[in-house]
């Protein structure tokens, strides 16, 4: 039989996402009532600026006042969408000390300080669901929470930041630089007034800790990952990696070591070929491929931002928190029992594009290659171009080597006479 009592949700900021979660709920209550078992009820909608104008939320429910709102002992779910660090944290651990069950969008935190998170529901007997922080739309949490928990996932690979992906695809697609193509998209919503967590890597790095530390059952920090951003994506490493058959994106990778002792969680761009399915994720959307032992090798695709489609894995949250609450049962908490080490950068090896500024002389590639000898670092293929005045540009792909050993060779590349400077350097993935 049905639940008469309404299970009473508490909303944590009413901005893009929440103003969504907060139309869905009304415009969908018949139908989330029949997938719930009983209705779900908004009890209070928390916010810092009460005046502002919100169509179809009934003033009543505003309130400036979070604390008191997960404090009442009433509320059956918190529903947590204002982002950041403080208050998040204090008003998540609270509502779970008041009994409450938690769905969060926060990436950041999660990223930051998800151990304590996790402590608190767990010490409590509380959910803490979490599918709208990692992509959006995009179910990729809960596979790997669930679906995938009895086999072992070896690798997660993929396009996380949309607002990055869009720069890119228009760098690569229309030959625009960095700055008109950011501008683009601030332009068109995709990119915040201030775009500096997506465009230095943050949101992505904050992304690959939180899928790091559920693929590999492993604590894995925001500090753990290793993050560079697009801003030094030139026109030029564009041109260059279409030349080669290959385009660049920004790329998520967590990895579990060949010897399964460690594993390592990185973020920046990469050179892919224009063949790999990752290559042709255009405009805003993501895309996460998922590499296991038994299933093999998964994508999920899809949008992984916005307002309309990060209120619907929310949402699906707490379809699955309110159902746990009427059986009296409970989700997955955190898996870290592995407690693999976190091996840093340098330890990383993979293919590496290198572009330098050469002086145009008899013996220069000589030299060069000379120096990615020394350091241990084997060379595939290299291309010369001839400039005027007496300059060149030198393009070394190498094979496989380890991170350290390439910034070993490069510093030592800075140190010949020959060498004006380093245009660029690029990671090449996905062959």
């Amino acid at each position: 039989m049905m639940r008469t009592r309404p299970l009473k949700v508490a909303l944590l900021g009413c901005g893009v996402v929440g103003s969504e979660v907060a139309r869905i709920m009304t415009a969908h209550a018949d139908d989330l009532t029949a997938r719930i078992g009983a209705p779900a009820e908004l009890a209070g909608i928390a916010v810092r600026r009460p005046d502002r104008v919100r169509a179809g939320i009934p003033r009543e429910l505003i309130t400036t006042d979070a604390t008191a709102l997960v404090k009442r002992g009433d509320i059956d779910v918190v529903v947590e969408v204002i982002g950041g660090i403080e208050p998040a944290r204090t008003l998540i651990t609270t509502a779970f000390q008041h009994g409450a069950s938690v769905v969060s969008a926060n990436k950041a935190l999660l990223a930051e300080d998800g151990v304590t998170l996790h402590a608190a529901a767990e010490q409590h007997g509380a959910d803490l669901y979490f599918e709208a922080a990692v992509a959006g739309a995009i179910p990729l949490v809960r596979p790997l929470r669930e679906s995938l928990v009895g086999d072992k996932v070896n690798r997660v690979l993929g396009i996380v930041n949309g607002t990055t992906n869009f720069i890119l695809d228009r760098m690569d697609t229309g030959g625009t630089g960095y700055s008109e193509a950011l501008d683009e998209a601030m332009a068109l919503g995709y990119a915040e007034a201030d775009p500096t967590a997506d465009v230095e890597g943050f949101d992505a790095a904050a992304k690959a800790a939180i899928l790091a530390g559920i693929a590999f059952h492993t604590r894995v920090r925001l500090d753990d990952v290793h993050r560079e951003g697009i801003t030094e994506v030139t026109a030029g490493d564009m041109a260059s990696a279409r030349r080669m058959g290959r385009t660049v994106k920004l790329l998520a990778i967590c990895e579990r070591a060949e010897d399964g002792r460690s594993v390592t969680a990185r973020v920046h761009p990469a050179m892919i070929p224009l063949d790999h399915p990752l290559a042709s994720v255009r405009e805003a959307y993501n895309a996460v491929f998922v590499e296991a032992e038994a299933a093999g090798r998964l994508m999920f695709y899809g949008p992984g931002a916005g307002g309309a489609p990060t209120a619907s894995a929310v949402l699906g949250d707490l379809v699955a928190v309110c159902r746990n609450k009427l059986n009296g049962a409970r989700g997955p908490g955190e898996s870290a029992y592995s407690r693999l080490a976190v091996s840093p950068m340098g330890e990383v090896v993979t293919r590496y594009h290198v572009n330098l500024d050469v002086a145009d002389k008899p013996g220069v590639l000589a030299q060069v290659a000379a120096v990615f000898n020394e350091h241990g670092v084997s060379i595939e293929t290299v291309h010369q171009q001839v400039r005027d005045g007496g300059e060149a540009s030198l393009v070394v792909v190498t094979h496989r080597a380890s991170d350290a050993a390439l910034t070993s060779t490069v510093d030592a590349l800075r140190r010949l006479d020959t060498v004006r400077g380093v245009a660029g350097i690029m990671r090449v993935e996905g062959e």
